[in-house]
């Protein structure tokens, strides 16, 4: 009883310790008050990109070793001067952009939102601090290339970002064909480009951008009673800020002191200095010269995307099945006679059920979401984004490992459980010299598998800002405008991680099979048995 009393106890703090990591801070407190922390995509010019270098007065982004520039970055430079603070970048998902402020993590957001109603049932804004038009970005020889009022789109396929107002508003469009909204411009343009969809709704600046890079898109400026009918604050863009937050009208007196011209210059500017500005078509020798050009501009990206991909991955795994282990072994102890211990070992089983059943049916994008911004949100704690990517990989693998180390207690044929109890073994040391060290080679393969799909799985922590293999490429397509030759490098290298891996994890269950001798005698042995 003592021993199940003593494991039971070192479980339990084993699961605890997850909990321990990370800053504990109050969720509704500012962020350091020498800081000015601002939220963004950094991948949507010319309103924010990201770049490798600070030229044209780019803003290091924090955490990583690139840098973000654009309109929006110039206004954050702006308002943050006018507050007397360190303008520092944090680049996060669409998506990811309102519970980042609700949570705490960064005092503003400045990525060309729009102040919709809907919106501002969550958070404040400011004044506006830029105002423009919808268009509709089409192919230049396409069928809708002529189009001058919203009926000339009928039956046309169109779409827009997610979670934007934009979306909304293609339904004004008579019989329209409407799509699946999609997650970011570099998307739309390549399906636009390849003929899945007949265009897409933007703002101005961003269609002025695409078409000036690609010369086979066209931007349709559809103006009064024949383009969108919209509200003035669907149009405008502001800073959206926590609710309450008494710097905002310390930013709206900063705001009223940008003229229009300035903003307009400002605007301007930011069009010339983007990335894709020099990637036009008549520079382009070929689609070997894009992939040289991306790699000399945003190779540094990639290999260190690619490496923290790997990190991740890897304590993930040794961490989750570490975890699974401990649990299927947990699991394997026979139901004490004492009614105290064997109504813990029961209550803790079922907690294990849970867990495992909540990990295991439900996607890690979404229990990235809970954890990285769910536990600001309740709890006031606060995980670095790497620290909280470990967290979410170790505990969603440990729930597959669990099920896995399982089955291979199973495979192990009960009569050494037998043999080991006939010689007077305990529980513990029957599992410790005879049933793990079968159990380790039996789910070799299956741990290397998880460790390849924990590698590809990584992808869905970009939803919280982790700066991985595919949060690097979605930067570098968003400010180079070259979605399939950007996606095509970042997947031939998660390729050749993957295949370094599997060819490694081969040879390491070669070598605990050992020397092939071993399977001949045994063979041998089997045929004289057999005489």
């Amino acid at each position: 009883m003592k021993k199940n009393l003593v494991t039971l106890t070192l479980f339990i703090a084993f699961i605890c310790s997850f909990f321990s990591i990370g800053h504990v801070v109050n969720a509704n407190e500012k962020t350091p008050d020498d800081e000015f922390r601002v939220g963004m995509e950094a991948g949507y010019a010319p309103f924010n990109w990201s770049q490798q270098t600070d030229v044209n007065n780019a803003v290091p982004i924090q955490g990583q070793k690139s840098y973000a520039g654009g309109y929006d970055v110039q206004i954050a430079k702006k308002i943050a001067d006018g507050l007397g603070k360190k303008l520092v970048i944090v680049q996060t998902k669409w998506d990811g952009l309102a519970p980042a402020l609700q949570s705490g993590k960064i005092d503003a957001i400045i990525a060309g939102m729009s102040p919709t109603a809907e919106r501002k049932k969550e958070i404040d804004f400011t004044d506006p601090y830029y105002e423009s038009q919808l268009v509709v970005v089409v192919q230049q020889d396409g069928k809708y290339a002529q189009a001058t009022r919203l009926a000339d789109l009928s039956n046309a396929k169109i779409t827009a970002q997610l979670n934007t107002f934009h979306y909304n508003v293609i339904d004004q469009i008579p019989s329209v064909k409407k799509q699946q909204a999609m997650d970011n411009f570099s998307a739309m343009r390549t399906a636009l480009s390849s003929g899945m969809i007949d265009g897409y709704v933007s703002e101005r600046p961003e269609g002025v951008t695409a078409t000036s890079v690609n010369k086979k898109l066209k931007m349709l400026e559809l103006e009064g009673e024949d383009g969108f009918q919209t509200n003035p604050e669907d149009v405008q863009i502001a800073v959206g800020m926590r609710k309450g937050d008494p710097d905002i009208q310390k930013v709206n007196q900063i705001l009223s002191g940008i003229s229009k011209k300035q903003r307009t210059e400002i605007m301007d500017q930011a069009i010339k200095d983007q990335p894709a500005s020099t990637n036009t078509d008549e520079e382009k020798t070929g689609l070997f010269q894009d992939f040289k050009t991306i790699w000399s501009q945003y190779g540094n990206m990639f290999l260190r995307g690619a490496g923290l991909t790997l990190f991740i991955a890897l304590i993930g795994t040794v961490v989750g099945t570490t975890l699974g282990l401990l649990i299927g072994v947990f699991r394997s102890i026979p139901e004490s006679d004492h009614a105290i211990t064997r109504f813990f070992q029961k209550l803790v089983n079922l907690l294990l059920s849970i867990y495992i059943e909540i990990f295991r049916g439900t996607p890690m994008m979404v229990q990235a979401m809970v954890v990285f911004y769910g536990l600001a949100l309740a709890f006031g704690i606060s995980l670095d984004r790497t620290v909280a990517a470990l967290f979410i990989v170790s505990i969603n693998t440990g729930a597959y490992m669990t099920e896995i180390v399982r089955g291979g207690i199973f495979a192990v044929d009960q009569g050494q459980f037998e043999a080991a109890q006939a010689i007077g073994m305990t529980h513990g040391q029957t599992m410790r010299k005879v049933v793990i060290p079968q159990v380790l080679r039996n789910i070799l393969p299956a741990t290397g598998n998880e460790f390849v799909i924990n590698i590809k799985d990584t992808a869905v922590l970009s939803v919280i800002g982790v700066a991985d293999l595919f949060f690097q490429g979605n930067s570098a397509s968003g400010a180079n405008f070259q979605f399939f030759q950007t996606f095509t490098i970042v997947g031939i290298i998660y390729l050749i991680m993957t295949f370094t891996i599997t060819r490694i994890l081969r040879i390491v269950e070669k070598k605990i099979d050992g020397p092939s001798a071993y399977t001949k005698i045994e063979e041998i042995d089997n045929a004289n048995l057999q005489k």
